[in-house]
């Protein structure tokens, strides 16, 4: 769990993921297409990692998104931020896009 909070600590936006996951693609996406350059960590080959993210809350525990270094949720949970428009809003103010 320690891994999971350093890694969701060390950039303003960290997008856990499995390679094999299309809501992860699409988060992924998503992100590209607003300019944020997230870190990407594949936990496709780490069953402790995916444990960590469930005890965390994570739930579905992919895609976890973290922006600023606070979970901000699933796929579900990013996608309503990006509809209600606050999406954007979070990644300026963690400074992943700037503007």
């Amino acid at each position: 769990m320690d891994r999971v909070t350093d890694l969701a600590s060390k950039k303003a936006a960290v997008i856990f993921t499995k390679s094999s996951c299309c809501m992860c693609h699409s988060i992924k996406a998503l992100f590209y297409e607003l300019g944020a350059s997230p870190a990407i960590h594949e936990v496709d080959h780490d069953a402790d990692m995916e444990w960590a993210l469930k005890r965390l809350g994570c739930n579905p525990s992919l895609p976890a998104v973290f922006i600023g270094g606070k979970y901000v949720g699933s796929a579900r949970d990013v996608i309503s931020l990006h509809v209600d428009g606050s999406l954007k809003q979070k990644l300026i103010e963690a400074r992943a896009i700037w503007f």
